[in-house]
């Protein structure tokens, strides 16, 4: 299930442009079309891959030989943990 719906990436995108396009630190040069494309797609590249890191987490948590009852203080210190772990394995491999 995607974290985001296209129509809420799409608006995040829209904030995002605005913003850079208010910023005096930076100046966009070009087509704001192009712009709105660039972020749409590093948005959902970056949900994918959280995605992703959930999915193997999940998959790691539930493997453990003493189930753990997800929404537990345990399972939400261990999914923390995990989570950490796995988004560091596949940034630095």
């Amino acid at each position: 299930m995607p974290l985001l719906s296209e129509d809420k990436i799409s608006h995040l995108s829209h904030v995002i442009l605005g913003a850079v396009k208010k910023s005096m630190a930076v100046k966009l040069i070009g087509d704001e079309t192009l712009a709105l494309r660039e972020i749409k797609r590093v948005l959902a590249s970056e949900l994918a891959q959280e995605e992703a890191v959930d999915r193997a987490v999940r998959t790691r948590l539930a493997s453990y030989a003493r189930p753990i009852v997800e929404g537990s203080q345990e399972w939400d210190i261990l999914y923390r943990k995990t989570f950490e772990e796995e988004n560091r394995k596949r940034l630095h491999p």
